[in-house]
């Protein structure tokens, strides 16, 4: 039996770099290899193994330092493993550091030549992609002037332009896209899904969740060096933010920040609670207090079974608080079938800071909101409880996708929602509006 092929393939993945006390010490190691060993190691990967399937999009999170860079760089050829295989097959184009693989006095025309040859295309090749990468890049006169009179932006609009508009068969991505404007990312991201229907694999490093649910197949979780989590996207993302705010929250219990006193909404005994909840596909915090009840209904408390444009549902949270909860934030999040946040508050962002919560008390609180007209598909609503303001906090219940619903419709929506429209047909504007519009 032929065993498969896969586009990438680490075994037992190591890398290790010295570490020298003093510059002397890392020169005497220089001239003398066999010299007694004067130096410390930092293993940045320690250990790794996955495959990468043909035609995924196989996504890399975590934590500044710990391997994402140095794990791509073993792939695209840069550096040796210290231990371990890896085997990569196919042609490979790699968006990694600014301006990787650019020689800074070549112009621009002149790099992405020479890029082209290093992958193996001849001049006339390359000669007849060059447009689309000129236009893609939008970069105008800039193409012919050296790289090093280039700002960071302008180089990954023509690095990003090169590397996916020579037909790899495996695209290396290593957070380059962070440092675009908006409206290049868009574009970008709006190929890298043109790649993902050709079929090309992607290897993408990244610090956003919404990135991973949008594009990712599958999502490996570095931490210090090692595999933490490996599999669907949406649990391995789960886990990675229940960590980082998990962390975050340590860090805010150790320094927290000086805050004025608001003037809080009181808490009385609740009328009402709610004492199930219908689905818990992720759950973290510190459980200082608990979320023990979640509903949709609509304005009359009735289960909501679906969501109906423009009309009222309530999104009522429970929680009980088994020690004293000193700033409690309430908040939700509305998210689409493929996982993206579409919408997001909190009680802070409404402008209702609650008063401190008792260790034995309970609370109710209703989240009124006002449905748009969204496309037909399935939602869920995520609830949460933190300690501390919009700027630091701790998380103490988090509960992912706690209730679901479909969006009942029978008009076509373009996009994610339909905007509430008016329009007017060779109307006049306001006398003021007008002379603004006509005159700046």
């Amino acid at each position: 039996m032929n065993r498969p092929q896969y586009p990438v393939e680490a075994v037992h993945l190591s890398k290790r770099y010295p570490l020298f006390s003093s510059p002397s010490a890392r020169l005497r190691q220089l001239l003398f290899p066999n010299f007694a060993d004067s130096h410390s190691h930092f293993w940045a990967l320690r250990d790794v193994t996955f495959l990468v399937e043909p035609g995924e999009t196989f996504c890399i999170v975590g934590q500044n330092g710990s391997g994402k860079s140095t794990l791509l760089q073993l792939i695209a050829g840069i550096i040796p493993p210290t231990d371990g295989e890896i085997a990569v097959r196919g042609r490979l184009a790699a968006l990694l550091e600014l301006g990787a693989g650019f020689n800074p006095d070549f112009t621009g025309r002149e790099n992405v030549f020479l890029n082209a040859a290093l992958l193996g295309f001849s001049r006339a090749e390359i000669t007849k992609r060059l447009p689309e990468i000129e236009a893609f890049a939008e970069i105008g006169a800039f193409l012919d002037q050296p790289v090093k009179t280039y700002s960071s932006g302008m180089l990954v609009r023509l690095a990003f332009a090169v590397a996916v508009h020579l037909e790899p068969d495996l695209l290396l991505v290593d957070e380059a896209l962070a440092v675009g404007d908006i409206y290049f990312r868009q574009r970008c991201m709006r190929k890298v899904h043109e790649l993902k229907r050709r079929g090309t694999t992607i290897l993408y490093v990244t610090h956003s969740a919404q990135d991973v649910r949008a594009i990712g197949d599958r999502c490996l979780w570095l931490d210090s060096g090692t595999i933490r989590e490996c599999g669907n996207p949406e649990s391995v993302i789960s886990l990675y933010l229940a960590e980082m705010t998990t962390r975050d929250g340590k860090y805010v219990d150790a320094h927290p920040l000086p805050t004025e006193a608001p003037d809080h909404f009181s808490l009385d005994t609740p009328p009402e609670t709610v004492s199930s909840i219908p689905n818990i596909d992720h759950r973290y915090g510190d459980r200082r207090a608990e979320i023990v009840g979640v509903a949709l209904t609509d304005s009359s408390g009735r289960t909501a079974t679906q969501l109906k444009p423009h009309t009222e549902v309530v999104l009522r949270i429970t929680a009980h608080a088994s020690h004293p909860i000193a700033r409690p934030i309430f908040g939700y999040v509305l998210r689409n079938h493929l996982g993206l946040d579409l919408a997001a508050s909190n009680t802070l962002r409404e402008g209702l800071p609650l008063a401190p919560l008792r260790s034995g008390q309970t609370i109710t609180v209703d989240f009124h909101l006002t449905i748009p007209e969204l496309y037909p598909a399935a939602f869920s609503f995520t609830a949460a409880l933190a300690d501390g303001d919009l700027h630091s906090f701790s998380m103490c219940d988090w509960l992912e996708n706690v209730v679901s619903v479909e969006m009942d419709g029978n008009q076509p929506v373009y996009g994610y929602l339909q905007l509430p429209c008016r329009i007017g047909i060779n109307q006049r504007l306001s006398s003021a509006a007008h002379s603004e519009v006509l005159h700046g």
